[in-house]
């Protein structure tokens, strides 16, 4: 079993939702935490609410240097990585075509920098994290988990082909790794998982018309949101049992996608 206590984490999307949640849960525990986030003001407020030893890097993790300024900072602070947390990410939902309901013609089309965007920052920016950070951990020997933020919406959702498309991604990449790693002699040194909420009481959610969060909260049998520290905790104890690498494991209260089964 691994101990929280003393390790460091680099948490991307840090500045709020899940990221700050898993920061504050890493700190009670006794870690330290390299934030890293695109909005610089954000990040600033966001340690001011932390307790404990915290770095930030603003960080634009679509660019390879500011994912290895991050990976450095943490080696540079506290001298070694062992959770790698790369939450940033985005939505941009809308249909890929959308037709006329009078002519049935389609009448607009995603655009190209609406998916690309997305892909970007959902998938390129966790491969480049988690790529600079990875090298740091090897060169330095250190032990620890790479952990994804897939979600629910890998199963596919209307509407969401390029949210989708990224955390569908996100569910096969702790198998990928962990198999490059065992081939190396590397797996028992960096785990990979992946874990994949369903709907997270983060700001944007909470801030949804009332009538709309009370049909999604209609398909989770728990009959509320997840809270963003429950999520938190389990990235804790994946942390903590190494037994668990190469696998997605879903927090969603038993949601249903559509049925009461």
């Amino acid at each position: 079993m691994l101990h929280i206590k003393d390790s460091v984490a680099v948490i991307t999307g840090g500045a709020s939702g899940i990221g700050l949640s898993l920061a504050g849960y890493w700190l009670k525990n006794g870690g330290k935490v390299v934030l890293g986030d695109a909005a610089e003001e954000a990040l600033n407020k966001a340690k001011e609410t932390l307790d404990g030893p915290v770095e930030t890097v603003p960080c634009n993790v679509t660019r390879e240097e500011d994912c290895g300024r991050l990976a450095d900072a943490a080696i540079d602070a506290f001298g070694q990585i062992n959770l790698v947390a790369p939450f940033a990410g985005i939505i941009a939902d809308g249909l890929m075509v959308s037709t006329d309901r009078e002519s049935g013609r389609v009448r607009r089309k995603m655009p190209l920098d609406q998916f690309q965007k997305v892909v970007d920052i959902n998938l390129t920016g966790v491969f480049l994290t988690v790529r600079e950070c990875a090298e740091r951990m090897i060169n330095h020997h250190c032990k620890g988990l790479i952990c994804l933020v897939s979600s629910t919406g890998s199963l596919g959702t209307a509407g969401q082909i390029n949210y989708s498309s990224t955390k569908a991604a996100m569910s096969v990449m702790p198998k990928v790794i962990t198999a490059e790693f065992f081939r190396r002699g590397l797996s028992g040194q960096i785990r990979c998982v992946a874990v994949a909420p369903g709907y997270v009481g983060t700001p944007i959610l909470l801030g949804m018309d009332q009538q709309a969060l009370d049909k999604i909260l209609d398909q989770v049998p728990i009959g509320r949101l997840i809270e963003p520290e429950e999520v938190a905790s389990l990235v804790g104890e994946l942390y903590r049992n190494e037994a668990l690498t190469g696998d997605v494991f879903y927090i969603h209260g038993g949601l249903r996608l559509g049925s009461r089964g």
